[in-house]
């Protein structure tokens, strides 16, 4: 075989175009499925922060409607009922509790505070920490604050780490002015 006969062969051989969409199928499936499947993980993502969201606002909701003094047996429902919310299969924490602005001492005060899965309950000392994050409200004025966390776990490992979704939501007592706790 000479040089001529293997230049033109070379010459044919990369003309030819047969079977080049399986080769290029080949090479693209892999970034299409990655593609296909980060879109759904990042979909799941939000749509669960939403879902844990809407959780604690309707449990804020529900507790801002209620006359009657709340007790522990109240919270753990409050607390089944974020689990059922959110469906996810990761820890779910639930803190509620019912702040107070005193206009003379310029400051918030903690009425009561009450968790299930949080490390602590929020005091006086704590409450510092998240003051920017509070409301401005009038004196004596109180509001009832929910806080949740949830942990999102890919399905899928697409790149994306667990995140912690948090949320912190605060409403006004609505018919009676303040909502009272009994640990008993």
């Amino acid at each position: 075989m000479s040089i001529k006969s293997l230049i033109t062969r070379l010459k044919s051989f990369a003309a030819d175009t047969r079977g080049s969409i399986s080769v290029e199928f080949v090479l693209v499936m892999p970034i299409l499925f990655w593609s296909f499947m980060a879109a759904y993980v990042f979909f799941d993502g939000y749509r669960q922060s939403a879902v844990n969201l809407k959780a604690a606002y309707t449990i804020s909701d529900m507790i801002s409607r209620e006359t009657e003094t709340i007790n522990p047996a109240y919270i753990d429902s409050m607390y089944s009922l974020m689990k059922l919310l959110t469906r996810s299969n990761s820890a779910v924490s639930l803190r509620v509790t019912v702040i107070r602005w005193d206009q003379a001492d310029n400051r918030y005060y903690v009425d009561w505070s009450t968790n299930r899965g949080f490390p602590t309950n929020l005091t006086n000392a704590s409450i510092g920490d998240i003051e920017a994050k509070l409301p401005v409200m009038p004196d004596n004025e109180r509001v009832i604050l929910v806080e949740t966390i949830n942990t999102f776990v890919p399905l899928f490992n697409v790149g994306m780490d667990n995140k912690q979704l948090s949320n912190f939501v605060f409403t006004r007592p609505r018919f009676a002015p303040q909502v009272l706790y009994s640990a008993t």
